[in-house]
């Protein structure tokens, strides 16, 4: 993974809420994980240093890995993946640099494509915009400079995503389905045409893949306004869609105080195909029961069928 650019390094150094976020979700880990990831940051693989959080966007690198591993496991040599709210282009270009290392390791290539408007935030319609949170004209974009930087590793959509999303998923390719989304619009009324990404037809995703929902952590957030009720809608209205909180990602994670953790959803194609296989399997999995075996134990195994 390339180290990070001076620009970048210099304009975090100052942040109080990263220095914040350091103290709180490393700082209050093991001492051992802490002294081990400087081993893993030296030397380590970039599987190793996603798993240490080690990576610039925790929860982008570990979307992307993920989407990569499930896209393989099904012999896809491509996925896409979509951040939904790209603003200045920061986080556009996170994936860009994860896609850069990650592609090349695990043979998967990703197609990344962003949507915004282009023009910052609209004007909060009601309440269940937050307009206590965000005003209109936040998150401006240089266009120009980002598309220069980007250099085609990304595509992005530019418009209202009323008009911008149904047109995309009609285009989407089996061949590279959605593996990864990022979902950072802030508004509820924004939400609702980007969660559209999700209701195309169920050959055109993995049969279930991460989602990063970052606008949830304010102190005025809740699940009646903004993009937790925008999901709890697009839920009820999509029956064989269910977008969800991933409640058991924690467990599996080495540092558990990371407040990415609590953003990272997972949305289930109910009418995938792969989960309407009803076919009899050709192999029995048999998981043994050492009460019962005359050796004592016995080893999980997978019985062919006769």
């Amino acid at each position: 993974m390339k180290a990070l650019p001076e620009p970048l390094v210099r304009s975090l150094l100052p942040r109080s809420d990263i220095w914040r976020r350091i103290f709180v979700e490393r700082l209050t880990e093991p001492l051992h994980l802490n002294f081990l990831s400087l081993f893993v940051a030296a030397f380590g693989t970039s599987r190793a240093k996603i798993a240490f959080d080690l990576i610039l966007r925790q929860e982008y690198a570990y979307g992307m890995q993920q989407a990569a591993a499930l896209a393989k496991a099904r012999g896809l040599s491509r996925v896409t993946v979509v951040e939904l709210g790209v603003g200045a282009g920061t986080g556009l270009l996170n994936l860009c640099s994860i896609a850069r290392s990650l592609s090349p390791a695990c043979g998967v290539r990703f197609e990344i494509v962003g949507f915004d408007s282009g023009a910052g935030l609209p004007a909060p319609a009601d309440y269940r915009d937050h307009p206590e949170a965000y005003g209109r004209g936040w998150y401006p974009m240089n266009r120009e400079k980002l598309e220069g930087a980007l250099a085609g590793a990304a595509t992005l959509v530019l418009g209202d995503l009323s008009e911008t999303v149904a047109p995309f998923v009609k285009r989407l390719d089996p061949s590279a389905p959605v593996g990864f989304a990022i979902l950072d619009v802030d508004y509820y009324s924004s939400a609702k045409h980007a969660l559209e990404l999700f209701a195309g037809p169920p050959s055109v995703y993995l049969p279930y893949f991460p989602v990063y929902v970052d606008d949830i952590k304010l102190p005025s957030h809740n699940s009646r306004a903004g993009e937790a009720l925008a999901i709890e809608e697009f839920n009820r209205e999509h029956p064989f869609r269910v977008l969800e909180f991933d409640r058991f990602l924690v467990h599996s994670r080495i540092f558990k105080h990371a407040q990415w953790l609590s953003h990272m959803h997972k949305l289930h194609v109910l009418d995938h195909a792969e989960r309407n296989d009803l076919s009899n399997r050709a192999f029995i999995r048999d998981p043994g029961n050492p009460y019962l075996s005359e050796a004592g134990a016995r080893s999980p195994s997978e019985r062919r069928r006769t």
